[in-house]
């Protein structure tokens, strides 16, 4: 079986690592137009997608075979096609657990049938924006930026606090580095639309707008 994959030469490597007892035949495309001409291949990776027509419809190309995207915030419905969501924004990428996101049964199949053979583990989840994952860390990220915006600690402190409290692998402000300020910035900005309890910390917003961290 050949895996193709799309993605930068760090994500490469976590892939080789990932399966490299799987006996999958790995490929590495550096477009989505040399992915697309990987034509002997069972399974797509593209890592890093996105939310543009003319890319989702080179995609959809590739179907029926299984295609995984890297959509954190965009759902299934949004993109319009089968493809199979898969959360690898940086620090959940290498946790053991793959989180994905299906929306047909031939999809759940082939996903299912994929992470069996690469004796990998995951969770299937609900089509939803943001995934789970996600959603929990940016919703802590925006109460940390709220926390420190209204004078109550520092950023140090309360990355220090939530480690040594909580025992997360990081804190609030040292995730959202690690992960991409931006990234959490369009996640929220999407996921406030339908739920006031997102509403974007203004310092979160004024620090994403102002850097180019993603």
């Amino acid at each position: 079986m050949k895996a193709a994959i799309l993605g930068s030469p760090e994500v490469q490597k976590k892939m080789q690592a990932k399966l490299i007892a799987s006996g999958l035949q790995l490929i590495f495309a550096d477009s989505v137009e040399n992915l697309l001409k990987e034509t002997s291949a069972d399974i797509f990776f593209d890592f890093g997608f996105q939310m543009k027509q003319e890319r989702i419809n080179m995609l959809s190309s590739l179907l029926p075979r299984p295609v995984f995207v890297n959509s954190v915030i965009h759902t299934l419905d949004q993109i319009g096609y089968p493809l199979i969501r898969i959360n690898a924004w940086p620090t959940f990428f290498e946790r053991e657990i793959w989180e994905i996101a299906v929306n047909t049964k031939p999809a759940a199949e082939s996903a299912i049938s994929f992470f069996e053979k690469a004796n990998l583990n995951f969770q299937i989840i609900p089509d939803i924006t943001g995934m789970i994952s996600p959603r929990i860390i940016a919703m802590i990220i925006n109460e940390a930026y709220y926390t420190v915006q209204d004078n109550v600690s520092s950023k140090d402190e309360i990355d220090t606090a939530m480690k040594l409290g909580t025992s997360y692998p990081f804190g609030p402000f040292e995730w959202s580095q690690k992960i991409g300020l931006k990234r959490i910035y369009e996640l929220l900005l999407a996921l406030e639309k339908n739920d006031p309890g997102y509403t974007i910390a203004t310092l979160l917003a004024k620090e994403a707008c102002a850097g180019d961290n993603i």
